[in-house]
């Protein structure tokens, strides 16, 4: 692949760094993921040593970052929102220009309303992880669980919630779930069904009715949680396993963008 020929999107999230590379026919032709660890500038580095493995120089390719570290890639020509770049990325995985993208990342979860192939508003959570990758990872540590291990136990279980909405509280709950002897199975479950309702509750403010969803983020190949978000919503939520790059083809198409205006 010739360096001029392609574009280069790169996602530093709070919990992994992705990197999706698109040729001049917006083909996907490489993508990669690492975890972004304590240095978004070490995440950056390693990524341009991934990137010149391939033959790809990015200081001569368009580059375009985005998410939580996206200020960290000196070699970017560009910065762009996350919500511009979820947008373009779920369209370009799951195509048409009406669409509600559900980001469930690791320090927060978007909603984004799309129509006529532009954001026409969207919502975030708050402060609190909860409803979050990283809500899900306490959770799965605390069980001695994998994140994945808990969401096919969840299929199992029933009867079990979890009232409180902060990461800290809820971890607490779960302990004393555990100390008396209540089923792993029972307990993801209701781990699961947590994150599905504060999903199901910032979407109501979007008045989401019958419309095409779909799931990007780290979670989006979990099809328990995609299965119970769409009974919730009542509508089918699609997911694709493209869909956790959603950011960085996003961001590598707008760097497509940067060399149209050239």
């Amino acid at each position: 692949m010739k360096e001029r020929d392609c574009y280069i999107g790169i996602d530093i999230g709070s919990t992994c760094a992705k990197l999706a590379v698109l040729d001049e026919a917006h083909k996907l032709v490489f993508q990669s993921v690492q975890p972004t660890g304590w240095s978004s500038v070490d995440t950056a580095e390693s990524i341009r040593q991934k990137l010149l493995e391939e033959g790809i120089a990015a200081g001569q390719s368009p580059c375009v970052a985005t998410g939580y570290g996206r200020i960290s890639v000196p070699y970017a020509d560009k910065t762009v929102t996350e919500i511009t770049c979820h947008a373009r990325g779920a369209m370009w995985i799951h195509g048409g220009n009406e669409l509600v993208v559900v980001d469930i990342g690791g320090q927060d979860t978007k909603v984004i309303r799309i129509e006529d192939g532009r954001v026409k508003d969207f919502v975030m959570n708050d402060k609190c992880s909860a409803g979050t990758g990283r809500f899900l990872e306490v959770m799965a540590n605390t069980m001695a669980l994998r994140p994945d291990e808990i969401c096919e136990l969840a299929r199992r279980g029933s009867g079990t919630a979890i009232s409180s909405m902060c990461t800290v509280f809820a971890e607490s709950e779960v302990i004393s779930l555990i100390g008396r002897g209540e089923k792993k199975e029972n307990i993801a479950f209701a781990v699961v069904e947590s994150i599905v309702n504060k999903v199901v509750s910032q979407s109501s403010r979007l008045n989401i009715c019958k419309e095409s969803v779909c799931l990007t983020g780290g979670l989006c190949e979990c099809t328990y949680l995609r299965e119970n978000l769409s009974e919730k919503l009542g509508c089918e939520v699609r997911a694709k396993p493209e869909g956790r790059f959603a950011g960085a083809i996003g961001a590598a198409l707008c760097a497509g963008d940067l060399r149209a205006s050239r």
